[in-house]
């Protein structure tokens, strides 16, 4: 294989992702594993082996499949589901949800040994996951759990055939984030109704499809006999009619209506298939809506005949790929469109290659618009934020040196700050307002969706996060606890500032990428420059409180547990060096409450404890 497809670039609007696998013969060869498969009437897999790059091919579909009773479109929350890594699950508020009938056919496969065995032994060779109607959901899902196990050193993509919608906006979001969607490509005949259908209830499908998938099954060379009252006709006509129903409510945006949507979403680039030529999309909501426009184009076609055409181009895909002319789009005329731009031509070819002329669907036209639109302010606000960046490196060299003048001085620049009583605190004080203001800036950009989808994961700003908030969240905290004089804790909830919250979720998540995110400790031979836990000097100032009620003979019980604890927390932190020499200055309020807590603990403790010894030792001062 002449191409690198499996380290794809990032393509503005997918067209070059198409020409290029258009163009190598990777979806010829994809298919014909395809109908190798169906042919072999099995419920297993097929391996294919060319040159450098394997297949792993899925069978077509089951009826079982398609039958998922127990929710409204067929979604199944994969929050407790082992398969995939925490970083796809989403949350309690917002969960990652898949297609269940693909999930449970995939949680056979995996339990499959030989599956596992063969797909896993691939270690240097590129895999193409390949799969048509259900397995090309099922297909998916497998690129998705191999790009996980193998994180980003996984030579992988995944090319699907009429496959249905498999998975929600968050498992889009992680994708995203990853750099992943450039992975998936999904091919769709401009009718065939099964990537539409689970935009619509599965109580409004479930019986025109237990007539149509034995018909599907047939048409693809398997015997199956059909278990419905329904004629082929008339359960066309029922479920293109159910499905165009929840399509037209997306396409026209209808008001009130977008909590009836389905939670389903695109995901990848989708490449529409007309009987003469394709174009590639890759916005989401634009491909929702060319899910139903593209349906809607030929005028003067009987509908019983276009629902007919709906479910016969499912299995059709082998004579639609001998049409696609591999270079996409080319040498079309420029007539007759609105806008002599270049990017509205482009829009305007890539709308009439699927038969969706731009002057009879505007929505189309104008969800493309947008979609193109959008990209170009993500653009123009990460250029915008990477100035920002550059200018508010002046306050945080500001602070650098605060810290490194307070450190001169015998005091650290947490204690320093929190009295605030000198000129250069207050100065110090804009810096950090400054900065605050930025990086919130950022963290509302970001849950806005108006960055680009990956940027939570560029190393340039992960590591800008995690360097202004282990600096600056400290100032934060002695600020909290001179304004509040220590009423209500730091670490309660709702206090805390929730960009430290964000960038700090960012961190963990990027390292949860890297070795078991062991990443930062491995190796460390000196102390931190900085503490790694920002939060550090908040748990000091409850562990001085509880230190106080002890003393007071105040809830006694809890307030040693609280202790006890931070003596724990600052000794794993200690061996793994993740704290910072000025922690242990005289001056410091840790140095007064270590004094104090030794003073108030027996002599077996301080036999038995490894801080103790430490302290005792003074074993920073080796290690300067």
């Amino acid at each position: 294989m002449d191409v690198d497809l499996l380290n794809p670039p990032k393509f503005s609007v997918g067209q070059e992702l198409g020409s290029l696998i258009a163009t190598c013969g990777i979806l010829t060869k994809a298919w014909e594993g395809i109908c190798s498969i169906s042919n072999n009437k099995g419920d297993s897999f097929l391996l294919v082996k060319d040159e450098d790059v394997a297949y792993v091919i899925f069978p077509s579909f089951h009826n079982e499949d398609f039958i998922v009773t127990d929710s409204k479109y067929g979604e199944c929350n994969i929050q407790n589901d082992k398969i995939f890594s925490a970083g796809l699950k989403g949350d309690d508020d917002n969960p990652a949800l898949v297609h269940k009938g693909a999930l449970n056919r995939f949680r056979q496969f995996l339990e499959n040994q030989d599956f596992k065995a063969k797909v896993e032994g691939l270690k240097e060779q590129a895999i193409i996951f390949v799969g048509h109607s259900i397995g090309g959901a099922v297909a998916a899902l497998a690129t998705l759990w191999f790009l996980e196990k193998r994180l980003r050193n996984s030579n992988s993509f995944c090319i699907t055939f009429g496959a249905p919608l498999f998975g929600n906006a968050i498992i889009r979001e992680a994708l995203g984030c990853e750099d992943w969607l450039g992975r998936f490509c999904h091919v769709v005949c401009k009718y065939d109704i099964v990537p539409r259908m689970n935009l619509a209830p599965y109580e409004s499908t479930a019986k025109p499809l237990d007539a149509i998938v034995p018909h599907w099954w047939s048409k693809m060379g398997i015997d199956c006999a059909a278990v419905s009252h329904f004629s082929i006709s008339e359960a066309c006509m029922a479920l293109v009619n159910s499905v165009l129903k929840c399509t037209s409510t997306i396409a026209n945006n209808y008001p009130g209506e977008s909590g009836l949507r389905s939670p389903f979403v695109p995901i990848g680039t989708y490449m529409f298939c007309s009987t003469h030529d394709a174009a590639c999309f890759e916005d989401s909501e634009a491909v929702l809506k060319l899910l139903h426009f593209s349906m809607q184009s030929q005028d003067g076609i009987p509908f019983d005949q276009i629902a007919g055409i709906c479910i016969s181009e499912h299995t059709d895909y082998g004579h639609m790929l001998e049409d696609i002319d591999g270079a996409l789009l080319n040498a079309r005329q420029f007539a007759n469109f609105v806008s002599n731009s270049s990017f509205e031509i482009g829009i305007a070819l890539e709308l009439e290659a699927i038969g969706v002329g731009a002057q009879q669907d505007n929505h189309a036209l104008f969800a493309l618009r947008k979609a193109g639109e959008e990209k170009n302010e993500k653009d123009r606000n990460i250029e915008k934020l990477n100035v920002e960046l550059s200018t508010n490196q002046s306050s945080m060299a500001e602070l650098e040196w605060y810290k490194m003048r307070c450190k001169n001085n015998n005091i650290g620049y947490y204690d320093a700050f929190k009295q605030l009583v000198e000129k250069k605190d207050f100065k110090v004080n804009l810096h950090r307002k400054k900065l605050e203001s930025f990086w919130d800036e950022i963290v509302d950009k970001e849950k806005k969706h108006v960055l680009p989808s990956d940027f939570r994961t560029r190393n340039k700003w992960i590591n800008a996060g995690t360097a202004y908030r282990r600096l600056v969240e400290p100032l934060d905290i002695a600020y909290h606890y001179h304004t509040d004089k220590g009423h209500k804790s730091y670490l309660s909830d709702g206090v805390r500032p929730h960009r430290h919250i964000v960038l700090e979720k960012w961190m963990k998540e990027k390292e949860q990428t890297r070795t078991g995110g062991n990443r930062g400790r491995r190796g460390r031979t000196n102390f931190a420059s900085l503490t790694q836990d920002s939060c550090f000097w908040a748990h000091l100032e409850e562990a001085c409180k509880a230190l106080v009620n002890l003393q007071q003979e105040q809830d006694i019980n809890a307030s040693l547990q609280v202790c006890v604890e931070f003596e724990k927390y600052v000794g794993s932190m200690i061996t793994d060096k993740s704290i910072s020499l000025e922690v242990f200055l005289d001056q410091s309020s840790f140095m007064i409450w270590w004094q104090q807590y030794s003073d108030f603990q027996s002599p077996q403790w301080k036999s038995s404890s490894s801080v103790f010894d430490f302290m005792a030792k003074e074993g920073w001062k080796k290690k300067v």
